[in-house]
Order: structure tokens, then sequence, then C-alpha cells
């Protein structure tokens, strides 16, 4: 595939409109704004830069890259562990529903699109229930992005949702979630860099804050998303 190629798909695979039902989910977040914790354009940016930098970049991330590595060379084991130990590391029903919600709908997208090799499609249907991380990395790997593009499209396309989830229960101005995006995502290379140097032993899901509010919103009484 020649570099526009893969630039088309790295904006596919990073647009709001790839029917994943990514924007049903709000990963805590309407908790936090229901609990005031996140109540002003100041304090959503907060929570979603120590998100990114204190979760997805020291556990989704890193998972991603070693279960990229593993799909470029069709290494079963290697995908096997890393899928276990993302959905081991899931810590509310909520979340774990969500990546099991997004790996099968990201799959048979895939599927219909028949964008994997006949290798690849048969080892991806060979898990049970994959995370959304796992198909995130045969997507990428088979669509020829390079992994550094993968790690930014993956929390671009996490920060985006988190924005809209943001305007549409603080609520927050297009102008407020224009910014937020801008100032969030000039640490998104950091980040990426980061998760790539990372060794196994200190890859952690540790994110005390999250959690709770993840498992708050499974009994919130009033909620638009579903996570």
């Amino acid at each position: 595939m020649n570099n526009s190629a893969a630039l088309s798909r790295l904006l596919q695979l990073a647009s709001p409109t790839l029917p994943i039902g990514a924007y049903s989910y709000s990963q805590g977040l309407e908790w936090a704004i229901e609990s005031n914790d996140v109540k002003d354009v100041d304090t959503a940016k907060a929570w979603m830069s120590e998100v990114m930098h204190l979760y997805l970049g020291q556990f989704d991330l890193p998972v991603i890259k070693r279960l990229f590595n593993a799909w470029e060379i069709l290494d079963e084991k290697a995908i096997f562990f890393w899928d276990a130990r993302y959905t081991a590391g899931r810590d509310s029903a909520e979340t774990l529903l969500e990546s099991r919600q997004m790996g099968y709908s990201l799959l048979s997208l895939q599927r219909d699109l028949d964008s994997f090799s006949e290798a690849r499609l048969a080892l991806a249907e060979s898990l049970h229930e994959p995370a959304f991380p796992t198909i995130y990395s045969v997507s990428a790997v088979s669509w020829e992005i390079g992994l550094e593009e993968t790690l930014h499209a993956y929390l671009w396309s996490w920060l985006e949702n988190q924005v809209s989830a943001a305007m549409k229960t603080v609520p927050l101005g297009q102008v407020a979630g224009q910014r937020i995006l801008t100032q969030v995502s000039e640490s998104i290379p950091a980040v990426v860099k980061a998760a790539m140097t990372l060794p196994d032993d200190e890859i952690n899901n540790f994110c005390p804050a999250l959690t709770i509010a993840s498992c708050q919103h499974e009994t919130q009484y009033t909620r638009l998303f579903r996570s």
C-alpha cells in the first residue's frame, strides 16, 4: 500500500464515523461530571489529560504496541497473551463490556470490508470475545499503518470522544471543546513516545479515580452513555 493510501486508512481508523459505537461511551467521565469533579473547561481538560497520561499511556498504548508487533509476524502465543492481559485489566463491568462490544463491531466491519488476510482473520476469529485493542492493532497492521501513527490515532479517537461527551453533559460549547482538543492533544506525541519504550513490568492500569468513576457510573440514576 502506498503512503497516500495508508494515510487514508489512518484517517478512517481514527474517524468518529467508524461504526464501532465509540460515541456511546464516556468511560467514567459522565460520573465525574455528575459528581462535579468535571464542571468546566479547565476541569475537563485536567481529567482528560490525566487519564491519557496515567491510564492510556501506561496501559492501552504499551499493550497495543505488543499486539501490533505480534500481528505483524502472526505470533499466536503473544496475541493470545496480550489480549488476555488487556481483558484482565478491565477494572469494571462496563469497561469490560465496552472493550468486547467495540472489538466485536470492528472485527465484523473488517470482515465485511475484507481487510484481513485469511491467516489474520482466522486467528482473530479464534479469540474468545477479543478486546478492542486486539482488533484495532490487527486493523492497523492490515492497513499498513505505522506503529507510532497507530498509537497516535488511538489517543486522538479517545480524546475526540471524551470531548464530545463533555460537550453534551457538562455542557460545553463547540469552541470550548475545540480548545480542549487543541491543548490536550499537544501531549499526544510525548505520551506515544513514552509508551513505546515502557518495559513489560511497568505496564499498569492503576488510576483509582477513573476506576471509581466507572464503577459509580454502573448505578448512576440518569445517564446518556453506556459507560
